[in-house]
């Protein structure tokens, strides 16, 4: 028998048995169980469905209701919505009427003292409705000894109401529409409540959103075993596990 013959018998044994002992490892894998990865999947699959609490409070703060439209209960944040617009319409409402009635104050002073409205602040108004005249205010200034607050009656701040009953109503006028002005900013309070509670109300929904997805996650599992016949494997049989 030639050297060559000899190499070539045994290289294509060496071949052989390594073809058989990977078989072996190959069927050994195939062998074991591949719920680990399945249950890495699963783990993967639950993380991308769970919901973020900081996500939903953010969009409360933003704009109420729409954290539980982020949790799935808007059933509740619709409330928290309506509850939004509403308040801002009677904010604007309360701004549009104290500017009217003030307007109307204002104009109605200028009528009846003569005063000059334009570019004038508010308290200008305020001493107008307390004294007849810009001679009055002055002396009693001047008595509590506060020359700094003197109105130049040369300067456009002069005033002289031509009865004492149209300034009584022009500073009923003045309060009223002070009063309304003030009150709006009540409004503003009550949507900051209404914000904080929406937040409130989409992190409790998340929490029990997520609560829900663990439960029913935890309760479906895929197994899988080798279908085989003596060494050879014929397939993969994958289960779909139910806990009661």
């Amino acid at each position: 028998m030639s050297i060559t013959k000899v190499l070539s018998a045994l290289v294509i044994g060496i071949t052989l048995s390594f073809a058989q002992n990977s078989l072996f490892h190959l069927r050994s894998e195939f062998n074991q169980p591949i719920q680990s990865s399945l249950t890495y999947s699963q783990q993967e699959y639950h993380s991308s469905t769970k919901k973020s609490v900081a996500t939903a409070v953010l969009y409360s703060l933003i704009l109420p209701g729409m954290g539980e439209l982020y949790a799935e209960g808007f059933d509740q944040g619709k409330y928290s919505l309506i509850a939004e617009g509403a308040l801002w319409l009677t904010y604007a409402s309360f701004r549009q009427y104290g500017t009217w009635l003030r307007n109307d104050a204002r104009q109605f002073a200028a009528v009846h003292s003569g005063a000059q409205i334009a570019g004038k602040n508010d308290q200008f108004f305020v001493d107008v409705g307390n004294f007849g005249n810009t001679y009055e205010y002055n002396e009693k200034k001047l008595i509590d000894r506060n020359p700094e607050r003197l109105y130049d009656v040369h300067a456009g701040y002069y005033w002289q109401w031509d009865s004492d009953a149209h300034r009584s109503t022009f500073r009923t006028m003045r309060v009223s529409s002070e009063r309304v002005l003030n009150n709006s900013k009540f409004i503003i309070g009550a949507v900051i409540v209404n914000h904080i509670f929406s937040a409130v109300n989409a992190a409790r929904l998340v929490r029990r959103y997520n609560q829900r997805q663990d439960e029913e996650l935890g309760m479906w599992w895929l197994e899988s075993s080798l279908i085989h016949s003596g060494a050879k494997p014929d397939g993969i049989k994958l289960s779909l596990m139910h806990r009661l």
